[in-house]
């Protein structure tokens, strides 16, 4: 048995870890770059901590997902500016843009050298500015993994820079700062947080330390995720999502993830559907694919066994089976109220482009058993069907 395991310096977890945060950033620079939403006076106390302890900041709020260009922006500011640290305070896509101005900063070249899929895939050699992450949603996990994910509109995709050097210093995880989150939020980052515990406990790329944070995620996902949905003043839920999605960006980092997250990069890019409703979308669905593919062709994986232990885990049951964890993430989804991606515009005539994306993803290639470009098109086919 071989395996590694890398995550950030350091974890900070727990209610008011956000008072932390300026302490910290006063031992590492002496001037941020602070990569937040795009209402950054949600954060003004925050940022007023970090300005008390000595830290200069430079603002740069972002909106939406980021692209190569956003990305690029921040770069330049923080040159400019001087900037000798990086904190990123918000969702997933705050945090991918906080890591990926970091990494840039310090590696110069064209950021297509460095891109996969659609660049170069060449190594960062320069270590990032270094990164305080600090999440305000319970979905990505961001803040302990070694990528950011961006996208580039001319490609229609979304693909990553990733590199160990990426890993934040620091990554502080507050789970009051989560409860503000509206339910469609809480819904979509919380499907992402489920399908990154799910999805790297079956790859065939798990080891054991990803396993008992996966198996401890999916616990908590199916015991609180409902009721976080149902009432965000709940805080025993909300601080279980913040688990889960941390667990998640610890297991991906460490065990990969698989065909889920494969679409979602080019589903993501191709269309302005949120990366977690892409995701719950797909997910029970590439679970019975993978099932019927593993029986099929690889009777003896390993996964197979744990596609029922997902079942009895989701469940309660002991009794389950990976059909019984396929119809609870199907309840799940519909209790949430997941859209289908129809109405984000995919459409038919589009599958073909996205599963040729998607085999060039690099999440496609953790995942338990290689899909035919076939059974690609089943999945997305038993998506629209619901």
């Amino acid at each position: 048995m071989t395996f590694e395991f890398a995550t950030s310096g350091r974890i900070v977890f727990g209610n008011g870890t956000r008072e932390e945060v300026a302490p910290l950033a006063a031992g590492l620079g002496r001037k941020a770059l602070v990569v937040t939403g795009s209402n950054p006076k949600r954060l003004a106390d925050l940022i007023g901590q970090i300005e008390g302890a000595g830290v200069e900041t430079v603002q740069y709020p972002v909106s939406g997902e980021p692209t190569v260009d956003v990305a690029l922006k921040g770069v330049n500011m923080a040159v400019a500016s001087h900037c000798d640290l990086v904190i990123g305070i918000g969702g997933g896509s705050v945090l991918d843009t906080a890591k990926a101005v970091a990494a840039l900063a310090t590696n110069r070249r064209d950021p297509f050298d460095y891109l996969e899929v659609i660049g170069r895939g060449q190594l960062l050699t320069e270590k990032p500015l270094p990164v305080i992450a600090v999440p305000t949603t319970a979905g990505t996990g961001s803040e302990v993994a070694r990528n950011a994910v961006l996208a580039s509109p001319e490609h229609r995709v979304k693909v990553s820079l990733r590199s160990p050097l990426m890993l934040p210093v620091v990554a502080v995880v507050d789970p009051e700062l989560t409860y503000s989150m509206p339910p469609e939020v809480t819904a979509s980052t919380g499907l992402d947080a489920l399908t990154q515990v799910l999805e790297p406990f079956v790859s065939f790329k798990a080891n054991p330390l990803t396993d008992g944070l996966c198996r401890e995620g999916l616990k908590r996902a199916a015991r609180s995720l409902e009721r976080a949905f149902d009432d965000g003043g709940d805080t025993s839920a909300r601080e279980d999502m913040a688990v889960v999605s941390l667990f998640g960006g610890l297991a991906l980092t460490n065990a990969g993830l698989g065909a889920v997250h494969g679409f979602a990069g080019p589903i993501g890019g191709m269309f302005p559907a949120p990366h977690g409703i892409i995701c719950a979308r797909l997910l029970p669905h590439v679970m019975e694919a993978n099932v019927r593919a593993l029986s099929k062709r690889e009777p003896d994986s390993p996964s197979l066994a744990r596609y029922d232990e997902v079942g009895r885990i989701l469940t309660g049951t002991n009794t389950a089976t990976a059909a019984d964890g396929v119809k609870r993430v199907h309840e799940i989804c519909a209790h949430l109220g997941v859209p289908p991606l129809s109405t984000f515009g995919v459409r038919e005539e589009e599958y073909p482009a996205i599963v040729e994306k998607a085999q060039k993803a690099g999440s496609m290639k953790a995942n338990p058993i290689r899909l035919t470009n076939e059974e690609l098109m089943d999945i997305l086919y038993a998506e629209a069907a619901g």
